[in-house]
């Protein structure tokens, strides 16, 4: 799996440190898309979780749309909720600790800056590795945290308040979409799948472009940043990431149904991390422009 991060792809897991992948052709996808169809990556021809011989591979019924792949009972070495709520909280709390640091010891933006290009050639670094890295992922939420740190403090001192409204956003954001996961309002199917990655790549090549005519022009841009436009702009990218969220849960259920290494749970926390960054900086964007600054 990779990095929910929209300027990211994205890879299933596999019991060989391989990738399953989302399918990208168009295929026919009938009943519930949890019973093994195209969006669910462990369904693939030759990926060992969904050979008849496994039992945890097995659908059952019960759930209301058709069957859905049981979960598997805990055992030493696979994924579980566990796994992946206590690696998601050691890499998030990396985070914080690292921003509180850099608010605290008033580090200069530019610091910060630096930090975030660090971040992200390490985020891209483990997107493409086959397995997950700890220390690379806890690396990358250092130096992710120092830049969040600079940032929010400089976006505070001209919005007061801003941060703090951010991370309630952030939080109610999660909340909101793993409720609707949970209750299943929210389903995550191929054609959503690839909506969602679609969506995304014209949201990052849009920004990328409005960054050019930023840096030619007289800094402005198109104009995506600022006014109602930016605003516009802004509630896209706290919707996409919401949108990445229910992938990432997708991605986490399947996991778990199948027994997937539990190595892979870093690769959960990574991609959950990543897509959290991603709302918290665009809710910050957002309040700093509806406070005028």
């Amino acid at each position: 799996m990779r990095s929910s991060n929209p300027v990211l792809t994205r890879r299933g897991f596999s019991r060989d440190g391989g990738y399953a992948g989302f399918n990208a052709g168009p295929q026919p996808q009938t009943g519930n898309p949890y019973a093994g169809g195209p969006s669910t990556p462990y369904a693939q021809p030759g990926n060992p979780y969904a050979q008849p011989a496994n039992p945890y591979a097995q659908p059952q019924t019960g759930h209301a749309g058709g069957a859905v792949p049981p979960a598997a009972p805990q055992r030493a070495g696979v994924m579980t909720i566990d796994s992946v709520v206590s690696r998601t909280t050691l890499t998030l709390g990396t985070v914080v600790l690292a921003a509180a640091a850099a608010w605290i010891g008033d580090l200069p933006v530019a610091l910060g800056v630096g930090a975030a290009l660090v971040a992200f050639v390490l985020a891209m670094v483990q997107s493409f590795k086959r397995e997950a890295s700890p220390a690379l992922i806890l690396a990358y939420a250092v130096f992710e945290g120092l830049f969040l740190g600079t940032i929010s403090a400089a976006i505070n001192q001209a919005a007061p308040g801003a941060a703090m409204q951010a991370v309630i956003g952030t939080m109610a954001v999660f909340a909101g979409v793993l409720f609707m996961y949970k209750q299943r309002i929210i389903r995550v199917t191929q054609r959503f799948t690839q909506f969602v990655l679609a969506a995304a790549v014209g949201f990052v090549l849009l920004a990328m472009v409005n960054l050019v005519v930023a840096l030619i022009g007289d800094g402005n841009g198109l104009g995506l940043r600022d006014g109602a436009l930016g605003v516009v702009f802004g509630l896209i990218g706290i919707v996409l990431g919401a949108c990445f969220l229910a992938l990432d849960f997708k991605m986490v259920e399947d996991g778990i149904a199948y027994g997937a290494p539990e190595r892979e749970s870093w690769l959960a926390a990574f991609g959950l991390t990543l897509t959290l960054v991603w709302i918290y900086l665009e809710f910050l964007r957002l309040i700093a422009i509806l406070q005028g600054d």
